[in-house]
């Protein structure tokens, strides 16, 4: 499953599988990670256009999963640029990070590397500024 192989990175790098996904640990739990980052992401402006509450959501159908939570957010200033430049990276937009606790209780933050979105959709080089914020915002929260 791909968030197992997400929640047991050791460190903020790629996955050594070259799936593209930059996994932190964060000094909170879920929810806190989750307010901590909401918090964030409306004092810079930026929209969230979604929470998705992956364990709420298998609860409801009575199974159980370690929380797990994705927020999708971004912004049209920022993302339109990247979508006119490449098309196929809508595919990819709005950002998201996912924020799940592991098998032993820590908690990590996961997002696309801002690279490999690059390298997947041949975004030009200037144009990456507008996407690579997520690797300080998932930092932010995760302090």
């Amino acid at each position: 499953m791909l968030v197992n192989l997400v929640l047991h990175m050791e460190d903020a790098m790629p996955s050594a599988s070259g799936n593209g996904i930059v996994s932190k640990p964060s000094n909170h739990s879920v929810d806190e990670t989750v307010a901590k980052l909401k918090g964030i992401l409306q004092a810079k402006g930026i929209t969230l256009f979604s929470l998705v509450d992956h364990s709420g959501e298998a609860e409801k159908v009575g199974m159980k999963m370690r929380p797990t939570k994705l927020l999708i957010f971004g912004s049209p200033k920022g993302g339109t640029p990247l979508m006119l430049a490449a098309p196929s990276v809508a595919i990819d937009l709005p950002l998201k990070i996912l924020i799940a606790e592991d098998a032993d209780g820590k908690v990590w933050i996961s997002y696309n590397d801002p690279a490999y979105l690059r390298d997947r959709h041949n975004l030009p080089e200037n144009l990456l500024q507008n996407i690579a914020v997520v690797g300080a915002l998932a930092a932010a929260a995760a302090e």
